[in-house]
């Protein structure tokens, strides 16, 4: 019998095996703010090979295209034979290149299986031929959808007052579905267990028979197979720890997963699972020491990395061939227009640039060095426009300048909010909808016609939703100190001079500033997209980047600020005016909010400004509308706008589809490449970076950041089964936080199979991302030193790191450790 001390051990054991398996699911978060999340966040102090067979084996996921995609870029000539050699050669690989390629070719359609870790639903589901895995899911999904509900629901079933662990027992023990199922005895066994999660647990492993120390494979097995859930309840501790709170919630989501597998292995004792369950916990147990076993995957694996290194040639030779053309003089911009370094921008960018040479770009993290807590008019509390990985900073509320019009405008949207949600109610009540239906249906006709032809938007934009056209123009921002719901809001001045010298240096413009300065967040314009904020700027959580652009710009054109700068040795010019703008990523239009700064002596000015928008969005559209194969016949314009618009459209853009490269240099290295609207591009300059401190940031977060959406998409790429939410056309919204696909199942995380693919090609393609930093080798080192999660991105090849020199070429690669390989021989 176990003593006391033997038991707080397996205890303390217990929890350390629950905590481990929990850091290996990435969070996910919900539909209002959708950003990029890594899905293999918690594996990057690993090799990016070594957990390609961990998740093999744990999950049956995949973190290669199948081989035949491979192939297929062989006999493209995309892949070539050095690149496979190269790869063979780092290995130490004995095979040529002609054997290797014939052992794919034998391989290929191989069906050999991963040795995987089978639970105990698994089996079930094997020996008695009902579908118990899809059973378990479903209830989880159900009950999980009520209780971390956001309002969608009209009842809540499940006590959202308590404790995850404690509100699953107590409806479990209520819930008589398990048993009418076939689950014998299923609410006495879950009601024997202890309240508290972790004992709860304990117990349930004694249930199950399996080692304490020997659990840690089996939990993240348990937690991949609730995968969606799991990473909303990651999200929740991410958040409680960003806030300077506790983490815990998925060790009671676990125990939930824990108990439900002892539940149903004790409610099927009479189909004898447990002799096969015993058998079943050896093999797995073994698998955990030796997981390189599947020879097809390290064939595969091999095949990407040189897919990546093909990647990689092409970057060189294309910066190789263009750095002759980048050593034009510069001369004096007539403006300059501040961009997200979003992919998206650079195809507009460049665009700008060709159509106005004049006017010169830059790329910034779209949120501007503004991380702001934003109030639209008529809202009572804020969301964050920052990156995740930030801490919100001050609140803005959003106003009218004049007091009365301000206070009108308010009530009107809260009026029309009020009415809004009484007729959403009227329309989905029990009893009420059969009354909309019959008497009021026919009254939608015309809506239906107009939207179905794409000639109106079937629903409101949500932030134009309630306001009228004329407060929609004159909306601003308020900056002056003042209480908010017994909160302070605004920006105090030396606050406000501090955040626009640290945003000016960030961007690399603290001189030479043209007469118009465009800062330029983006957004997207979607309808019917549940998945809608993931095409927004992810640099300000999953929204536009309107409040941020409008923030920046009216700091920096405060009179004061200016003064306050001057102390800095950054002098901005009194005819310089920042104009706040929007790119509209689906339609490349570009929206300017405060043009009436402008003085009418310049008007002139500003309509040439305006005409070399229009012009580079009408460039940037007929681009784009290349890669909507579906439309090439159509009139560009026409099709465009009509996507915007379209309920029934899948695929209204491709956002940031394509994603590969990250380049931190001068504009003008940049200039004149044609980067296919692949490469997210910010501005830097390492000779106006004392002490490389925004090297350090640019590299500790936009790099970070831009490695996270590139992962994301490669996951959804590879594996939309388990990184992806799979078809959106069967997409069903739950909770208000995510989707399901069909009527059950799973949280699905990820983007959509058509975000990724447009039915008969990839438009993303497995690029792990390329990032090319115009810095001293030595000061690249010093910073990986320092951050070693920055250090094992690169390290483990989640991130191909290379160097630019002044030239302009690809000049050196990061091999790992601190230590750099010359390319000279290369781009000579």
């Amino acid at each position: 019998m176990n003593t006391l001390e033997n038991l707080d051990q397996d205890f303390i054991i217990l929890m350390k095996s629950m905590k481990t398996a929990g850091k290996k699911i990435a969070p996910v978060w919900p539909l209002e703010n959708f950003v990029a999340v890594n899905p293999y966040l918690g594996f990057t102090e690993r090799r990016f090979e070594q957990v390609a067979h961990e998740l093999a084996t744990a999950g049956d996921i995949q973190m290669t295209l199948p081989s035949s995609f491979y192939l297929k870029k062989i006999e493209e000539g995309s892949l070539k034979k050095e690149d496979i050699l190269q790869v063979l050669k780092q290995r130490k690989s004995k095979l040529g290149y002609k054997e290797f390629i014939q052992s794919v070719e034998k391989n290929k359609d191989s069906d050999e299986s991963m040795i995987y870790v089978s639970t105990v639903a698994d089996l079930a589901t094997q020996i008695t031929q009902k579908d118990w895995n899809r059973f378990v899911t479903s209830r989880i999904s159900q009950w999980a959808a009520s209780y971390f509900d956001k309002g969608q629901a009209i009842w809540i079933a499940a006590d959202q007052q308590e404790s995850i662990f404690k509100a699953w027992k107590t409806e479990a023990q209520f819930d008589k579905t398990p048993e009418l199922s076939g689950l014998k005895d299923f609410r006495k066994i879950i009601q024997s267990f202890p309240d508290h999660p972790i004992q709860a647990a304990q117990k349930a492993i004694e249930l199950l028979g399996i080692p304490v120390d020997q659990t840690s494979f089996y939990f993240h097995r348990l937690l991949l197979k609730q995968g969606g859930w799991a990473a909303h309840v990651a999200r929740l501790d991410w958040d409680n720890q960003l806030a300077g709170g506790k983490d815990g919630m998925m060790e009671e989501f676990l125990a939930v997963l824990i108990c439900w597998e002892a539940g149903l292995l004790k409610s099927l004792q009479g189909f004898e699972i447990m002799p096969s369950w015993e058998d079943l916990k050896d093999q797995w147990i073994r698998s955990e020491a030796d997981l390189e076993v599947n020879q097809q995957l390290t064939e595969n694996l091999i095949l990407q990395e040189a897919f990546d290194l093909a990647t990689q040639r092409k970057l060189i030779e294309k910066f190789k061939n263009i750095q002759g053309e980048n050593k034009t003089k510069k001369k004096q911009p007539k403006a300059q227009a501040v961009f997200c370094i979003d992919v998206r921008s650079e195809v507009f960018r460049r665009n700008l640039e060709l159509v106005d040479q004049s006017i010169e770009t830059l790329g910034f993290a779209g949120f501007f060095g503004f991380p702001i807590n934003y109030i639209p008019l008529g809202h009572q509390s804020g969301e964050a426009q920052c990156p995740v990985l930030l801490k919100t900073g001050p609140t803005i509320e959003e106003k009218l300048p004049d007091p009365e019009s301000h206070e009108k405008a308010v009530k009107e949207r809260i009026l029309s909010h009020q009415l809004g949600n009484v007729w959403k109610t009227f329309k989905s009540g029990a009893v009420t909808c059969f009354s909309f239906v019959s008497p009021m249906g026919i009254s939608y006709l015309p809506k239906i016609f107009t939207d179905s032809f794409r000639w109106t938007r079937p629903v409101p934009h949500p932030d134009k939703h309630g306001i009228s056209s004329n407060i929609l123009k004159g909306k601003t921002v308020q900056l002056e100190p003042h209480y908010h719901e017994a909160d302070t809001a605004g920006i105090p001045l030396d606050q406000q001079i501090q955040m626009a010298k640290n945003a000016l240096k960030a961007m690399s413009l603290t001189d030479d500033f043209g007469k118009f300065v465009l800062i330029v967040g983006h957004g997207s314009s979607t309808v019917n997209n549940p998945h809608a904020t993931g095409y927004d700027c992810g640099a300000c959580g999953g929204h536009t980047g309107e409040a941020n652009a409008k923030v920046a710009a009216a700091v920096l054109n405060n009179r004061e600020v200016r003064t306050g700068l001057l102390q800095e040795n950054i002098f901005i010019p009194v005819q310089t005016i920042f104009l706040a703008c929007l790119h509209d990523t689906t339609t490349d239009e570009v929206t300017i909010f405060n043009e009436q700064q402008v003085p009418s002596e310049r008007a002139q000015e500003l309509e040439e400004l305006n005409n070399s928008l229009k012009n580079a969005g009408k460039a940037s559209r007929t681009e784009r509308a290349l890669r909507m194969s579906s439309q090439k016949n159509s009139s560009v314009e026409k099709m465009i706008f009509a996507k915007s618009k379209d309920w029934s459209e899948t695929r209204p853009e491709w956002g940031l589809a394509g994603c590969s490269t990250f380049v931190v240099a001068n504009r003008e290295k940049t200039r004149n490449l044609d980067l296919e609207g692949k490469s997210f591009l910010h501005s830097y300059d390492w000779k106006k970076d004392q002490g490389f401190s925004i090297l350090e940031l640019i590299m500790t977060a936009p790099m970070v950041v831009t490695s996270w959406i590139n992962l994301q998409y490669y996951g959804s790429t590879v594996d939309n089964k388990h990184h992806g939410s799979g078809n959106k056309t069967l997409h069903n919204v739950t909770a208000g936080l995510g989707v399901i696909e069909g009527f059950s199942g799973d949280l699905r995380v990820g983007l959509p199979l058509q975000a990724v693919h447009d039915g008969e090609n990839y438009q993303h393609e497995p690029n792990r991302l390329q990032v090319i930093i115009h810095a001293p080798l030595e000061a690249i080192n010093g910073i990986l030193e320092k951050h070693p999660t920055v250090k094992n991105l690169c390290d483990n090849e989640w991130i191909f790191l290379m160097a630019m020199d002044e030239e302009g070429n690809i000049s050196d690669r990061y091999k790992g450790n601190l230590k750099w390989e010359s390319l000279t021989q290369h781009v000579a």
